[in-house]
């Protein structure tokens, strides 16, 4: 009890170690070996999501990357900071706070905050996560994600489906999901008369069935942000949030295994 505390910077070094020896993934990998193990992981049939995690950097970090220090009024500890009328781009302007933190909205709404991307792939035969990665928060990010994990799988076999909601309804990532050997069964979009999905694709029971169980995604997110702490980072940087959002996918497929009648090892 009287012991001398560790200092905190004990934490820090180790946390250091486990991200340059890629324990996170490693660790990811291993469950993975168990679920395909148990026989639990489709080969063929997959869905594809992203959802926007809110950084650790506030709105008042965003600022001119020339500039040190803003112009303020009042004093204390949090001056206030008027950015009205001014046009922030990232071309211009970045967090002081955490540089891979980039303001973002989706639908084109003014409720901009400093944003980071997260992104899973799941086989669609019992919801399990094969794939997890952050990104910083762009209006491709999604689909460039996407392409990537899917690219990685069909390195290794065919992928038959990948389900995704309208947002990836882009003649571009149809395109190139077809170039890595996989069928996009990607959402229409309703808005967009010129979709990229067309009646080939679904006309097919098997499309209606990936629009169906795609939606399944959301509940890993779900779990991700309400029981993995995830709505929020609690690190500055991509690669940190990366780490704990690896981990905490790889904790959502032991509690789904557990489910399903799987001992862990």
């Amino acid at each position: 009890m009287d012991d001398r505390v560790w200092h905190h910077s004990t934490f820090t070094k180790n946390r250091d170690r486990l991200l340059e020896g890629e324990v996170a993934h490693k660790f990811f990998a291993r469950v993975l070996e168990q679920a395909r193990t148990a026989d639990l992981l489709s080969k063929e049939h997959f869905s594809v999501d992203g959802t926007l995690i809110e950084a650790l950097a506030s709105l008042k970090s965003y600022r001119p990357k020339d500039e040190d220090e803003p112009p303020t009024r009042g004093g204390g500890r949090y001056p206030s900071v008027d950015f009205r009328g001014e046009k922030r781009r990232r071309q211009t302007h970045e967090s002081k706070t955490d540089p891979d933190a980039l303001l973002f909205s989706k639908e084109q709404r003014n409720d901009r905050q400093t944003q980071l991307h997260g992104h899973l792939l799941m086989e669609n035969r019992h919801g399990l996560v094969v794939d997890a990665q952050v990104t910083q928060a762009t209006g491709t990010a999604e689909r460039e994600a996407a392409i990537a994990m899917v690219s990685a799988l069909t390195g290794t076999h065919r992928v038959t489906t990948v389900g995704a909601d309208k947002n990836y309804d882009t003649k571009g990532f149809v395109e190139a999901l077809r170039c890595a050997n996989a069928t996009p069964h990607v959402a229409q979009n309703d808005t967009n008369s010129s979709s990229a999905i067309d009646g080939r694709t679904t006309r097919h029971a098997g499309y209606r069935t990936s629009q169906t169980i795609r939606k399944r995604i959301e509940e890993c997110f779900g779990w991700l942000k309400t029981v993995g702490g995830l709505r929020k980072s609690r690190f500055v940087g991509r690669e940190k949030l990366d780490f704990h959002f690896l981990l905490v996918a790889a904790a959502c497929n032991l509690v789904r295994m557990r489910n399903l009648g799987v001992a862990a090892c």
